[in-house]
This record gives structure tokens, sequence and C-alpha cells, in this order.
């Protein structure tokens, strides 16, 4: 019997619903042991905290342009919005919080690892695990065969996996960035004013026809990098994939059932804090 994509991402979805539940309310557990993941995207900066078990407890993001295609360009306004973003959870728990980890782009460990994993200290976190963001959201996505593409703002990250095992690992730019432009263009505004009438879901209907050649992009840059490989299903995540109707469009280019989360954005993110999670509650 095939699953519904309700079914496949049951536990993911559970973990999505109570950290979009913390952001506005906090859930200080008296636990002085709490584990941030940090997500360093291209069009927002996301930091999800976790309890020990793996129960979000508060969280915390902000759009910002201090990451392009998947690096780090502008460094001290990185630090400055994880260190203040660090500050308000800190307020809301009443702790310090010290565990973090991250991820970036994969295939890019060797040139943005080492900003990245700075970025984080210098916010004043201990970087206790540094991983590839497909693979952060396989943490909670928890896809045994197939393919995890994470579509962020500037970069499209793809991860084969076996039995649950990642065995290829690949990153493009192309992302919301690139349908952001072709929103502007198409409407005449502003970058900005493109990105605020991107995330709208109300315009998304209205949008999917503009953005179609760039997901089109997308499901062939997927295409080239799955060529060879035995992969019946195709998982998205990243904020992108936010844009209703990305699914439909990639599944019909590739002609491989395409399924997502309930909100793509924060899979990653929740993943990066369960890495390093001392006592995960599987149930």
């Amino acid at each position: 019997m095939t699953m519904s994509a309700e079914q496949e991402f049951a536990y993911c979805n559970r973990i999505i619903t109570q950290f979009e539940a913390v952001i506005d309310h906090p859930n200080a557990t008296g636990d002085d042991d709490y584990y941030t993941g940090v997500d360093l995207g291209t069009a927002c900066i996301v930091l999800a905290v976790l309890d020990r078990t793996g129960k979000p407890v508060a969280g915390a993001y902000q759009y910002a342009n201090v990451v392009r295609d998947g690096m780090v360009v502008d460094y001290i306004g990185a630090i400055d919005i994880v260190r203040k973003l660090k500050e308000k959870l800190e307020a809301q728990l009443h702790t310090e919080l010290i565990h973090a980890a991250a991820a970036l782009p994969p295939g890019t460990n060797e040139l943005d690892s080492g900003a990245i994993k700075n970025v984080v200290q210098a916010a004043g976190f201990e970087l206790d695990n540094l991983l590839d963001e497909p693979t952060a959201a396989n943490q909670i996505l928890r896809i045994k065969d197939g393919a995890i593409v994470d579509i962020g703002g500037g970069t499209t990250g793809i991860a084969v996996l076996k039995n649950g095992t990642v065995t290829k690992v690949a990153d493009e730019p192309t992302g919301g960035t690139h349908l952001s432009l072709v929103i502007a263009g198409a409407y005449r505004k502003t970058f900005d004013e493109a990105e605020l009438y991107k995330r709208d879901a109300a315009n998304h209907q209205e949008l999917l026809p503009v953005v179609k050649p760039v997901i089109e992009k997308v499901a062939s840059i997927i295409t080239q990098h799955i060529a060879g490989e035995k992969v019946d299903e195709i998982y998205l995540v990243g904020g992108t994939c936010c844009l209703t109707g990305i699914e439909g469009v990639i599944e019909q280019k590739l002609h491989i059932k395409t399924v997502k989360p309930q909100n793509p954005m924060f899979a990653t993110p929740l993943g990066i804090a369960t890495s390093i999670v001392p006592e995960l509650e599987i149930a």
C-alpha cells in the first residue's frame, strides 16, 4: 500500500507543528541543556531550540541577505543576526544557549565551512556538529530511500539515499532568489517587493505559471544529479518549497512522485538541532 504524504511525514509534521507553536509561545522546560540548530539561509536565518529529548521549546527567524548562493557574504551581519536571535531566545528560556549545530549546502564544505563555523562560534555558541543541509533535514524526515531536495534561496541541494545512507550529494545555484527575480521583472517590482509578494500564500496560484520555468530548471538540476540512481520518490524541503504547487510542477517534469512536509522551511533547522540531541525520543 502506498503511503500518503501525510503518513510519510507524520513525525516530521508533528515536530514542525510543535515548533511553529513555540515560536510564538516558548516552552521553557527548566532544563539547562538545550540544543540549537542554526540555519544560515540565503533568504532567512532560523534558530530552532530543542530540549534533550528532541522536543521543540523555542524558535526565532529573521529574513536577511547575508548569504548568497549558499556562501556567507556579510560575515559581520550574519554574526549580528545570529547573536541577536540567540539573545532573544535566551531571554525567553531564562538560560544561556551553548550547544549548537549548523549546516551548509552539500559539496561546499571546503569553500564555506570555516565561515559558517566562525559565525556560529562568534555569536556565542559552541559548535557541536556541522553537516550538509539535505542530510540535516533527514534527521526529522527519516527517509530510507529516495532523494531529498533542499531548495533554498540561492541553491538547490540534493542528497540521494539508499537504505538510510546518503550515497550522493550535489548542489547547484538555483533557488528562491531566481523566482523573485522573475517575479520582479514580470510585475515591475523591486526585488524586495517581489520577495514579499512571493511569501504571501494568497498569491501563489497566480505566481505559479510565472515562475514555472525556474521550477522546471530546478527539476532539470535534479534530473542531472539523480541520473543513474534508483530514485522512486523526491522529498522537498527548504523555504522555496513553501510555494503552493511547486511539488506538482517538479513531479510532472520528472515523472517521479514528489512530496513535501507541511512547512518545508523548518525541516532543515529542526533537523540540524536534532543531530546533536543526546536523548532523542523516536516515538
